[in-house]
């Protein structure tokens, strides 16, 4: 009679470093391959197999973990633990012994096709060797990899995880770089521009802006932390530089297409240093667009406006802040005091031969704002010049040594003009000179004379604004009773309209003077 003698039972273990491989590359399958030969040549019996796709630097796995609560509910069975190489358990000293103590003590027998496991002294002796080569192996390429991405990123290159708004692609004869991953780049943009320009006044308000924006990345619980928010304010990748202190890598230019400007930035940290920043009124500009440009007549101070809650309905209602005024407190209907308003806007239509001298005129501005813009950029480049200069004998003071402290101290000063320079070096680039034509530019400021009632009556806050601001130079006054004082219109109208009836052309002389700071400030929005 023949007796079959019990096959032992045998767990293959694989790891591999990373999902990426577990996803794109073969090593596990490998793994349990071999280890499946191995146990076949030996008579091992395969209960089960686990996996890892973990660094081998840590002993906290789940596939570890559930390898040993089998191993120890199976304690009495014994079992045999395959692993492909030594390396799979673990190439950190600490990590390996660990876990190698961990599977004696549940029971486990670990076994390998690649090393001959024993307790004689020259086993012991070689499986220790090999894991300090592990270790060694390890460190070694986490060094020349640290190395590599170090020297990548002085040449400009971002080398971590993409933040958030970026996303990274391959581009021939460069690697990975990173760009704009819309829609959440201009979100970003939205935030970083709002923070900057103080539409946001605290980092609280941009916390809420990318909150309520559900096209932005939440985090795990759905919700924007303080944190994040800060991280973006003062990530510098955005304005399209690159910055790594740990390496010592300072601020420099990057390949990447930033986001915002360099100079939005830097007021984004101005903002950080300087604190607390009270957030504007909303909606009340909106539904009240005289507010602020109509004077009560009696005092002389600014109209306020407010929506009074009546027994069925709110109702909009300018009204006089000043106590101790005739008419403090006392209501004026919007649609009474906009409407009047509007009669007034409507009324300055300027003669078409008169429009000819404004065209005439429009040609001695614009070339004046080329010569102009030429000045600028020359008085720009001599700032930079200084800072450069100042650059250089600060580093030629370190040069000559000193205490570290001082040594610091000039330190971050160098660092700070380094920022000057590259602020004004932005502003240059942003002086191309005019961003459309002559006769586009033209004809949109001649349409604005023309008639700035159908600049009002897109209904854009924005425009309303600035047809209030270059249409009257001072304030409107305005009498409950009587309606508005006659008003003050700005020069170029006075020039162009025939409001007194007067129907003489205007002499051109040699040449015009320059208009009336109003108008040569809208003109200056045109031509920017």
């Amino acid at each position: 009679m023949t007796i079959h003698q019990p096959t032992a039972q045998a767990v293959i273990y694989c790891r591999v470093s990373s999902t990426k491989q577990l996803r794109e590359g073969h090593g596990l399958k490998s793994q349990e391959t071999r280890c499946q030969e191995f146990a076949e040549r030996l008579g091992y019996t395969i209960v089960e197999v686990f996996c890892d796709d973990i660094t081998g630097s840590t002993a906290v796995r789940r596939g570890m973990a559930d390898m040993l609560s089998f191993l120890r509910t199976n304690r009495r069975s014994g079992t045999i633990v395959l692993i492909d190489d030594i390396s799979r358990l673990g190439r950190d000293r600490d990590v390996y012994w660990e876990l190698r103590k961990a599977i004696d003590v549940a029971g486990g027998d670990l076994k390998s096709p690649s090393f001959k496991f024993g307790q004689d002294a020259d086993s012991a002796f070689i499986e220790a060797l090999l894991v300090e080569v592990y270790q060694h192996q390890r460190l070694k390429n986490a060094e020349q990899t640290q190395n590599r991405m170090k020297a990548r990123t002085q040449n400009g290159y971002w080398t971590l995880q993409a933040p958030v708004g970026y996303k990274y692609k391959s581009v021939p004869g460069q690697g990975r770089m990173l760009f704009r991953d819309e829609p959440v780049a201009s979100i970003i943009q939205e935030a970083l521009e709002g923070y900057a320009s103080g539409r946001f006044g605290t980092q609280a308000d941009v916390m809420r802006f990318l909150q309520e924006s559900p096209l932005f990345p939440k985090g795990a619980r759905g919700v924007v932390t303080n944190q994040r928010v800060s991280g973006l304010l003062n990530q510098c990748l955005y304005a399209g530089y690159i910055e790594m202190p740990s390496w010592d890598v300072s601020l420099r230019p990057a390949k990447h297409e930033p986001i915002v400007s360099f100079q939005t930035w830097q007021r984004v940290q101005d903002r950080l240093a300087g604190g607390f920043y009270a957030p504007r009124k909303r909606n009340v500009d909106e539904d009240f667009p005289l507010r602020g440009y109509v004077a009560c007549d009696d005092c002389g101070t600014p109209l306020t406006a407010c929506w009074s809650k009546g027994s069925h309905a709110k109702h909009p209602y300018y009204l006089c802040p000043k106590r101790g005024c005739a008419s403090y407190g006392k209501s004026i209907r919007r649609a009474k005091i906009e409407g009047e308003f509007e009669k007034i806007l409507k009324s300055l239509v300027p003669s078409e031969s008169l429009m000819k001298v404004a065209e005439m005129m429009f040609h001695d501005l614009w070339n004046h704002r080329v010569a102009q813009g030429e000045a600028r950029k020359k008085a720009i480049r001599s700032q930079i010049a200084k800072v450069e200069k100042q650059i250089d004998q600060l580093v030629d003071s370190i040069a000559d040594g000193g205490a570290d402290k001082i040594i610091a101290v000039i330190g971050a000063r160098v660092e700070k003009l380094e920022r000057e320079r590259l602020v004004l070096e932005e502003r240059i680039a942003e002086m191309p000179g005019p961003k459309t034509s002559y006769s586009k530019t033209l004809r949109t400021a001649l349409s604005f004379l023309a008639n700035p009632w159908n600049l009002w009556a897109s209904g854009q806050l924005d425009h309303r604004k600035t047809v209030l601001k270059l249409a009257f130079p001072t304030r409107l006054q305005y009498q409950r009773e009587r309606g508005f004082r006659t008003a003050n219109i700005a020069l170029p109208f006075k020039m162009l309209a025939e409001i007194s009836g007067d129907k003489r052309d205007m002499a051109r002389p040699k040449r015009f003077e320059l208009l009336t700071p109003r108008f040569v400030v809208w003109c200056s929005i045109q031509l920017s």
